[in-house]
């Protein structure tokens, strides 16, 4: 089994003393989202790898020699200011964790995720081109693999249409993120890519890749893994991968959040955070079922 810390939530950046707490007690429940009283049960025994997804390493970083599971690193760092990620660190923060985690989980295991990107009057191809190009310079020697998405009309960016001011992105558009982004990554010695995204834009040198490919879930573990369930009616071809986390409950409050979409539950949630409880957020009650997952 492979974890998730989380495409649901952003575990590291809130939730890490909770964590750690599972990591050293040796198991973690999770509610199934669409079927609450029903609680998957996981042992640490059974996890293989730990895939950790965030856009802010810090709270983590001295934690994670007392790991000993293989790591996988995805950071999200993107230009946006504090008019769509209101309580995101400072990017340059997170630029040193950046290159401090490269040096303890290695330049292999971790992936920079320059995501979502969408195209508005304040933030056109001319402020990507340039804040991608800056990126890549300060990272050069500590990231190889990026990974770009575009804009989807989640819930969440419907609700914040106004504050987001996107607007659709053109052919013109995908050559001119595809070539510059190509030419800045390699300049740097990184690759680039998209994952299952429609355009993936490798006309213009973009990698065809996944976020967990099964080769390097095999390089990390040293077994074979299913494909992630299908997702806007096609199949990934990621890696299967238990995610822990529970939506509507990060405070990054981003605009475009795909897991987000009720700022109100996400503050009530994180009201009814413990970080000794074996749930992230609330507590096992009497008539929950739970079972234990081993895959």
């Amino acid at each position: 089994m492979i974890l998730n810390v989380s495409g649901r939530t952003d575990i590291v950046a809130f939730y890490t003393e909770w964590f750690m707490n599972r990591y050293h007690e040796g198991f973690v429940d999770v509610r199934n989202p669409y079927n609450p009283k029903l609680i998957s049960r996981i042992n640490f025994k059974d996890v293989d790898a730990i895939v950790f997804c965030t856009k802010n390493p810090l709270p983590i970083l001295k934690y994670l020699k007392e790991i000993d599971k293989p790591i996988l690193f995805h950071v999200t760092l993107t230009p946006y200011k504090d008019d769509i990620e209101p309580n995101v660190p400072p990017k340059t923060k997170i630029i040193e964790a950046i290159k401090e985690l490269s040096q303890i989980v290695g330049i292999d295991n971790l992936y920079v995720r320059y995501d979502p990107i969408f195209l508005s009057n304040k933030y056109d191809l001319t402020y990507h081109q340039k804040a991608f190009e800056r990126m890549c310079t300060l990272l050069d020697g500590y990231v190889k693999q990026v990974i770009v998405s575009f804009i989807d009309e989640y819930k969440n960016v419907r609700k914040n249409a106004k504050e987001l001011n996107f607007r659709e992105f053109t052919e013109n558009d995908y050559k001119t993120i595809g070539t510059s982004f190509s030419e800045s990554a390699k300049k740097h010695g990184m690759s680039v890519q998209t994952c299952f995204e429609e355009r993936n834009l490798s006309e213009y040198g973009f990698k065809i890749g996944e976020c967990l490919s099964h080769e390097l879930a095999y390089i990390l573990t040293g077994k074979k893994y299913r494909n992630w369930a299908a997702r806007k009616g096609q199949k990934c071809n990621c890696v299967q991968m238990v995610d822990i986390g529970v939506y509507n409950s990060c405070k990054h409050f981003c605009k475009y959040c795909y897991a987000n979409f009720d700022e109100k539950q996400v503050n009530d949630n994180f009201k009814k955070h413990n970080p000794k409880s074996s749930l992230l957020i609330g507590e096992i009650e009497s008539d929950d079922v739970i079972k234990e997952r081993t895959k």
